[in-house]
């Protein structure tokens, strides 16, 4: 079953590259990406990483992070590259 998650994340920028993502609210979600425009994959794969650490050790998951009702408005923000 598919859940919808609203989860603050951190993209720290890396030297060589890329990003380190990790989240205040999910400190077992620590993934990179080198490419903003697979961050919704990156991140949606450490999620499920994490629910499944979760359900193995009977940790309860943050259920402030379930968007129960997404058929209601969602404050949304995103990194979005535009051309200046």
């Amino acid at each position: 079953m598919s859940r919808m998650f609203k989860v603050p994340l951190i993209l720290e920028p890396q030297k060589e590259g890329g990003w380190t993502v990790t989240s205040p609210i999910l400190p077992e979600l620590v993934t990179e990406v080198d490419d903003l425009k697979h961050i919704d994959e990156v991140v949606r794969d450490a999620i499920n990483a994490v629910m499944e650490l979760y359900e193995d050790t009977g940790k309860a998951f943050p259920s402030g992070l379930i968007a129960d009702d997404i058929n209601s408005p969602v404050w949304f923000e995103s990194l979005i590259s535009a051309d200046s």
